[in-house]
């Protein structure tokens, strides 16, 4: 049994799919496209849409470079709704 299983319930989000909406919900409340995003991040575009799409895994260091982007503190990207 893995510790998501043991702490979890079944149909909660996982952390990469809170970021995810998280940062496709701040993005979209500044009127920000994906690459617009990537660009006051520092980072590329495919990046962005891999991490919001859920299929890239982030280091820690590009969830800030994301945050500080998006003008939030780093802990508001893995916030359930």
């Amino acid at each position: 049994m893995s510790l998501r299983e043991l702490s979890l319930p079944p149909n909660a989000p996982t952390a990469r799919g809170l970021l995810a909406m998280n940062i496709i919900r701040l993005r979209r409340a500044k009127g920000w496209s994906q690459e617009d995003l990537a660009f006051a991040a520092g980072l590329h575009r495919t990046f962005v849409a891999h991490v919001e799409r859920q299929v890239r895994n982030i280091s820690i260091d590009n969830i800030e470079r994301l945050a500080g982007a998006l003008q939030v503190p780093v802990h508001v990207l893995l916030l359930s709704a």
